[in-house]
């Protein structure tokens, strides 16, 4: 193999793993969300939210476990908003969704701008520590990718992991995925629809905040409130290509995160390409998922359907 085809691919494989953090954290939220019949369409706004929080509390504090910390707390926070909309309210949760985005970006907007303005330089987040396994993390190709990355990356790979032990081993998420089946026969099995459906969404926020600290945290060490640019969207994608299973979604999300990297790997090559066209990649595979190009696939009976106990 040439030497540039080599810095390709250890660029693009290194990349891609560094990219697939916050698209799965994103998606594992959302899927738990998915799973017991509520759509989040707010993800987006909540990874912005706790991108901004991650950052404020790891320049305040000085740790970026304190960052990391304030981005889950965030997540939660306002997903009990979303909660309450979705669940108890029980408001159309496309429409909620999509506004609570636009609010959350006006809001991340001002609020840092408001906190930061006086400021004469901005500061760089500190970031997350990197873990490099002895002897693995000089393997050819895969090395640097899979055993030279923040301790972040792998404790998204564990809550991946565990999920699905938890979805489909546990008892908690057997009534998970009932409520977003039959809410009515788990109903009358003595689940409390209205009580998962809520801890749900809220489990949403706090992968939804995880996802908005990693990026800060691991990857950028800033904030702008142009951080997110949609992949809250393109975890809704993901979730089906999962078919809503925890294990799928981590192929799935290192699946859109290569083609987000492969715009900055194909800059080793002077290619006729035009760069927008690379950048578009993930969205298109979005969308190509969302149509169901790549297979049907059926997704929790009850999703959307709101659950009302006296019908």
């Amino acid at each position: 193999m040439d030497i540039p085809e080599l810095a390709f691919l250890t660029t693009w494989i290194a990349a891609s793993v560094r990219l697939t953090g916050p698209l799965l954290l994103a998606s594992i939220g959302e899927l738990i969300s998915e799973r017991a019949g509520v759509l989040n369409v707010g993800i987006e706004g909540t990874v912005l939210l706790g991108a901004l929080a991650a950052y404020l509390g790891a320049i305040w504090s000085g740790s970026p476990w304190i960052g990391a910390l304030a981005a889950a707390g965030m997540g939660m926070l306002v997903n009990v908003f979303l909660a309450w909309m979705y669940v108890v309210v029980k408001a159309s949760q496309v429409v909620v969704g999509i506004i609570f985005n636009v609010l959350a970006m006006g809001i991340a907007s001002y609020a840092f701008r408001t906190i930061m303005g006086d400021i004469p330089r901005i500061q760089t987040a500190p970031m997350m520590p990197e873990i490099s396994v002895p002897g693995l993390k000089d393997l050819p190709l895969i090395g640097p990718a899979l055993f030279g990355q923040s301790v972040m990356f792998y404790i998204t790979i564990l809550i991946a992991l565990g999920t699905g032990w938890l979805m489909y081993r546990t008892r908690l998420g057997l009534n998970l995925r009932a409520v977003g089946e039959y809410p009515k026969a788990a109903a009358a099995a003595g689940i409390n629809v209205v009580r998962m459906r809520i801890i749900a969404v809220l489990a949403c926020g706090l992968g939804g905040g995880l996802a908005g600290a990693y990026f800060v945290l691991v990857q950028i060490g800033l904030f702008r409130d142009t951080i997110v640019q949609g992949r809250g969207f393109i975890a809704l994608g993901i979730v089906i290509l999962a078919r809503w299973n925890p294990y799928l979604a981590i192929l799935a999300a290192f699946g859109f995160a290569s083609m987000d990297a492969l715009a900055l790997s194909l800059q080793l090559f002077d290619l006729p390409i035009p760069t927008q066209a690379l950048v578009a990649l993930p969205y298109l595979l979005t969308v190509l998922a969302v149509s169901g190009v790549f297979g049907r696939s059926r997704n929790p009976a009850a999703l959307m359907t709101p659950y009302h106990a006296d019908r």
